[in-house]
């Protein structure tokens, strides 16, 4: 048995711990065979463990502490650390590992519950679940989620090399927003989930560069933003965005202008990869 999970994009500006869009780079756990004790084989450094402390195991674990020990093998092409949903990811396979080896015939509604339960917010594990665009809600314990076609386009995302940590881009934001900014801010997400339903990229790009929830914030830490902002305005992109709390910025783009966008990407020398994504539209699979 092979569980694939996709990489996933959070925020897409405003949308704050709301809105996701699942990509195409994808961790995969396979299940190898039966053993003493667990053991999760990976090539992901040493930072991450191969015992029951592996954040799949813990997930799994906490879900059916009964579980028979496996051998596992883990790999993963989404770059930890960088706004690509890789804690997302882990946490969507060690449910669906329960799910598979427990028996629990869990619906995906069950499974974004117990995901957002574990991760704290729905905007990366629902988008790993159900793949595709989703907006999601969780309040006072009540996930609500939507699950959209993402309009067609090119996604070029700049990964810088060097991590940020979700921790200390939290630490930026505000502890408060006062009433007339919230109302601001919420209005501009409304606008960017309307455009992104019915197909209007352009709209929806402009929204996304409006987000007074984060980004303004988050700035300071990403000071490439801007850059390539000004670039893609000038190349004529939709729009870009921090993914999810950085640093990773993602450029949507009509197709005819990807490759000249992706080419002055990378003559900016940012220390970064610049790569073309695409929108993954099945979320988690079993093979």
């Amino acid at each position: 048995m092979k569980i694939r999970v996709p990489a996933t994009s959070a925020n897409l500006g405003p949308g704050f711990d709301s809105c996701g869009v699942a990509l195409d780079r994808y961790l995969f756990v396979e299940v190898i065979e039966e053993s003493y004790e667990w053991l999760v084989e990976h090539e992901l450094g040493p930072e991450v463990p191969n015992d029951q402390e592996n954040l799949l195991l813990k997930t799994a674990l906490e879900l059916v502490p009964e579980l028979p020990p496996h051998h596992l093998k883990m790999t993963s092409d989404i770059p930890i650390t960088r706004g690509l949903g890789s804690s997302s990811s882990v946490i969507v396979a060690g449910i669906e590992l329960a799910n598979r080896l427990g028996n629990l015939g869990l619906t995906q509604e069950s499974k974004v519950t117990l995901a957002t339960k574990l991760e704290g917010h729905p905007d990366n594990v629902a988008p790993a679940i159900f793949g595709d665009l989703v907006i999601a809600s969780a309040v006072d314990g009540q996930v609500d989620v939507v699950r959209h076609y993402f309009p067609d386009c090119k996604i070029i995302a700049v990964i810088p090399r060097q991590p940020l940590s979700t921790e200390k881009a939290r630490h930026v934001l505000p502890s408060e927003v006062p009433f007339k900014e919230a109302v601001a801010a919420s209005s501009i997400a409304n606008v960017m989930v309307a455009a992104l339903m019915t197909g209007n990229l352009p709209v929806a790009g402009q929204m996304m560069e409006k987000d007074r929830f984060h980004e303004k914030y988050r700035s300071q830490l990403v000071p490439h933003l801007a850059v390539i902002r000004e670039l893609a305005h000038e190349e004529g992109a939709y729009g870009c965005f921090l993914s999810g709390a950085g640093p990773t910025v993602l450029v949507l783009t009509p197709e005819n202008r990807c490759q000249k966008i992706q080419q002055l990407l990378n003559a900016l020398e940012l220390d970064a990869a610049v790569e073309v994504l695409a929108v993954d539209r099945e979320g988690v699979q079993v093979f």
